[in-house]
């Protein structure tokens, strides 16, 4: 419990450093709103020059894509530490005094930074999601509205996970990695979009290395009453604990990786 308030007042904090420069904030964020409006732009020219894509609909692909959209930018958010503040803190040597307090490294983490600029995308994301929704007609009720923030919450988590294999391999090289970003970033533009359209190394890559399909497309598609590969209704609900599956994994990984942590001296 305390750990949870430690790391509400660090975020709270955060946020209010850098609202301490409004015009900057806003500019920035307008500006996060103008990139990301792009992309949904450029998905609303796709989806208007073709009528479905297999059996997806436009309502169906705007879901998707919201639904991508609002995980993925809200582990940026929150979990802006690890991509941004952990390769300078490897790079400098000041991760040399977080061992050294009582606290775990990967709270220390947490609490180091945040993103609320990323707000923008998340409006985006919802909105899509939204619209989606109109589109698609989807019969809300109590069972779909939960799956939803389950798989936002899973999703958040194989996100974050995702992050950690990148903090873990920086450890061993002291600067980022890049290829990572083909499960991160590439990952998240892929699964914008439903699974089965893609050939079946993608489909193998995005369900088993990172499974986008299992935590995101699986409850989408149900909530959308267009289960994917037939499943039923209770695959839907348990699919998305993969994403906790590969934060336990990734996690592990990450541990491993600072017991071999050498200072770099500065």
């Amino acid at each position: 419990m305390n750990t949870i308030r430690l790391y509400c007042r660090s975020m709270g904090l955060q946020i209010r450093s850098q609202l301490q420069y409004p015009a900057s904030f806003l500019m920035q964020t307008l500006a996060q709103l103008v990139m990301e409006g792009g992309e949904f732009m450029a998905l609303m020219l796709v989806i208007d020059r073709f009528d479905r894509l297999n059996q997806w609909m436009p309502g169906d692909l705007f879901f998707f894509y919201g639904l991508m959209s609002v995980t993925f930018y809200l582990t940026e958010c929150f979990g802006r530490g690890i991509t941004g503040a952990f390769p300078y803190m490897i790079r400098t040597g000041q991760l040399d005094t977080l061992l050294v307090r009582p606290r775990g490294v990967l709270i220390q983490v947490f609490c180091s930074a945040a993103d609320p600029r990323r707000i923008a995308c998340i409006a985006v994301g919802v909105a899509s999601m939204v619209l989606g929704s109109i589109q698609a007609r989807i019969a809300w009720s109590l069972p779909k509205a939960l799956l939803l923030l389950e798989s936002i919450a899973f999703g958040f988590l194989l996100i974050l996970g995702l992050f950690l294999i990148e903090a873990s391999l920086v450890i061993w090289s002291v600067k980022s990695v890049e290829l990572t970003n083909t499960l991160t970033y590439g990952g998240r533009s892929a699964c914008d979009y439903p699974i089965d359209i893609y050939p079946r190394p993608l489909r193998i890559l995005f369900t088993v290395v990172a499974p986008f399909a299992l935590v995101l497309h699986v409850p989408a598609a149900w909530i959308l009453g267009k289960p994917l590969y037939g499943w039923p209704a209770w695959a839907a609900f348990l699919c998305p604990l993969a994403g906790a599956v590969s934060f336990g994994l990734f996690y592990a990984l990450f541990r491993r990786a600072l017991r071999h942590y050498r200072s770099t001296g500065s």
